[in-house]
């Protein structure tokens, strides 16, 4: 007896990894398939409820996982792309999309899984044809999930004859709120709500007192329990993502509550909408979810109101070293995360170019509060380039189309040039204090020059990052020109400040400021000129 139970239990295991992994093969293949269109959804996403719930639940159709979808808004409202109330929606809708996978369940489709395996695998192994892979992948995950299945409804006959588990599905029987906390334990564990219902599905199937009085209860569990996901990945995010975690919880709480205290009602209606026992279960989950989403989504204000009062305070703090745009958890959807990490690449070098006006005005104004202030601000750009080349790495490693692999490679470079841009900026500002310290004066000649070239390399990295945020070609060739500009004034200023040297106009430690700085603003120019090539080679 008790090596049949380790083998069942082996069993069960296998089977319910190869269900997780088909889930995860399907949600990839999908994602592949339907990247930038995805991208593109999220981008239209608006303040209308229903627009939001009709998002959550085509992503979570497509990713096959609410927990994954939910995980994705914390990121996305960490990331600021999304606000509560549009999370909020989002999140019902992920919850009725999550219901796909029990209905996929339903159709029985466990003896002809072999065959879609053997397909998938054809697809994915004899083609060169990306496209055709990705929807390979999507086969190959469909027939794997229902093999993981029929191996655990295999595995788990011979329950239906141990004495003990009868005597725990008549206590579940007697007690639905045990059983609810079962399928709340159940789902924490593992972090998969359709896992889980996966597992009830072939108890049900396979155990002859399992009946819907015993399902239910764990299914409204396992609802519950798939918050632990997004709840432990709001773990070290801002408010306002903890926020949208907790609007997760309270959405599934209220409605368990709800069918709870009308279950005798949901075991009558049930079985009138036909089926055998694994598609009253599938039924059930879909009916718990949209009709939760129906009842509630008029009080989303509420929703948000009440998550403000359990998470009080404000976000904002403007010095604070964090990243703005990027957050891990939108590596699930590697096509929104490149889009952002352009966002975090263009304010990156907006702070650089921040950073190189207030350098040249503390060597003008020969101010020691600005110099502090490039100093502070390096930092900060330092920092951005530590964690979006990290981020990079991360995203690099994801899912990404041919495309946009190469918009994350060029931007590697991009930061690159971002940061040495920054780092001229702090050797500017080491000159403000150099010419402080050293009293030095410049002719009102030389000042005029330095000014001259000074806006005009500032118009280029301006413009470099303007052509980046925007992928104006025309503005990165006008950078290109500007740069050859910047080049021979370089060479100009050189020579007619090295006659004025000569002539005994300017003093030689003036000199040798001048040339240095001009020097760093000609460097600045090459490197805005590498940004607009990126761009340009993008085209």
């Amino acid at each position: 007896m008790e090596t049949m139970n380790y083998k069942m239990f082996f069993s069960l295991l296998g089977g319910l990894g190869l269900f997780v992994y088909g889930m995860k093969l399907m949600g990839e293949g999908l994602q592949k398939a339907a990247g930038e269109k995805l991208k593109r959804i999220l981008e239209v996403l608006t303040t209308n409820r229903i627009l939001g719930i009709l998002v959550g639940t085509g992503v979570t159709s497509i990713i096959q996982s609410s927990s994954a979808t939910t995980v994705m808004v914390v990121g996305f409202v960490n990331a600021g792309l999304m606000s509560l109330s549009q999370a909020a929606g989002v999140i019902m809708g992920a919850n009725i999309g999550t219901t796909m996978t029990a209905q996929l369940i339903a159709f029985k489709l466990t003896d002809i899984a072999p065959f879609i395996l053997a397909i998938g695998a054809g697809m994915v192994i004899f083609t060169n044809k990306k496209r055709t892979r990705d929807i390979g992948e999507i086969v190959l995950g469909f027939g794997v999930l229902f093999v993981g299945m029929s191996m655990m409804e295999k595995s788990m006959k011979p329950l239906a004859e141990m004495e003990s588990f009868k005597n725990l599905i008549l206590t579940l029987g007697r007690h639905p709120l045990l059983g609810v906390l079962v399928g709340l334990g159940m789902t924490a564990t593992v972090q998969s709500s359709s896992a889980t219902i996966g597992i009830l599905m072939a108890l049900a199937a396979t155990t002859p007192n399992f009946g819907l009085n015993v399902a239910l209860p764990v299914l409204f569990g396992d609802n519950i329990g798939t918050c632990a996901t997004a709840l432990l990945a709001s773990i070290g995010t801002n408010k306002n993502a903890r926020r949208a975690a907790l609007i997760h919880l309270t959405f599934n709480v209220i409605g368990t509550i709800i069918f709870m205290s009308i279950l005798p009602i949901v075991l009558r209606v049930i079985p009138m909408l036909g089926g055998d026992i694994q598609r009253q279960i599938a039924n059930s989950h879909t009916l718990f979810n949209v009709t939760n989403t129906i009842l509630q989504a008029p009080f989303i204000p509420l929703l948000v109101v009440f998550v403000n009062k359990l998470v009080p305070g404000d976000d904002r703090d403007d010095n604070a070293m964090a990243l703005e745009y990027l957050d891990k958890r939108l590596l699930e959807t590697p096509s929104v995360a490149v889009g952002q990490l352009v966002k975090e690449v263009v304010r990156m070098g907006n702070i650089a170019s921040q950073n190189l006006q207030a350098a040249f005005n503390a060597f003008i104004k020969q101010d020691e509060r600005l110099v502090n202030t490039v100093y502070d601000r390096e930092d900060l750009v330092n920092f951005l380039e530590r964690e979006i080349t990290s981020y990079m790495v991360a995203l690099s490693n994801t899912a990404l189309s041919e495309q946009q692999h190469e918009i994350v490679t060029s931007l590697f470079h991009v930061v690159n040039d971002i940061e040495r841009i920054g780092d001229h900026a702090e050797n500017l500002a080491e000159l403000a204090e150099y010419r402080m310290d050293t009293k030095s004066s410049f002719s009102e000649q030389a000042i005029t020059e330095l000014k001259y070239m000074f806006e005009t390399t500032k118009y280029a990295v301006d413009t470099a990052i303007s052509a980046l945020e925007n992928t104006d070609y025309d503005a990165a060739k006008s950078v290109i020109e500007v740069e050859k500009k910047i080049d021979s004034l370089e060479k100009q200023l050189r020579k007619d400040h090295i006659e004025r040297l000569n002539r005994g106009i300017c003093n030689p430690v003036s000199g040798t400021v001048f040339l240095d700085f001009i020097s760093n603003l000609e460097r600045i120019g090459d490197h805005s000129n590498n940004i607009a090539q990126m761009v340009l080679e993008a085209e």
